[in-house]
């Protein structure tokens, strides 16, 4: 009776490894796959975001286009004209896309 509880013992051991060695192995392709990747889209946009200049043509988060008519980097907000006079200020983080290099990508396909 105690050999084969030690048995048994013996062979839940061996399994916990194995339960080990698989979970860092999910863990692993979930950072090349699903992390690693969410992190360079951020980190473009980042880089977009403190490369913006007066003049481009932008979109923001909630989807409006408009153009960059002054940045204010103390309190990191962002003036858009968004028609004809009407300018609206929005913070700087809601600023995603340029909309002249993505109609550029656009046309070259």
């Amino acid at each position: 009776m105690n050999t084969t509880m030690f048995l048994a013992a013996q062979a839940a051991g061996g399994g916990s490894m194995q339960f080990l060695i698989m979970m860092v192995a999910i863990f692993a392709i979930m950072w090349f796959f699903m992390i690693r990747p969410q992190q360079k889209k951020q980190k473009e946009i980042r880089n977009f975001q403190n490369s913006l200049k007066e003049g481009s043509s932008v979109v923001t988060g909630g989807g409006i286009y408009g153009t960059v008519k002054r940045i204010d980097l103390t309190t990191n907000k962002v003036e858009l004209e968004i028609a004809k006079g009407v300018v609206i200020t929005v913070d700087k983080g809601y600023v995603f896309a340029d909309i002249s290099a993505s109609a550029a990508a656009v046309q070259k396909k």
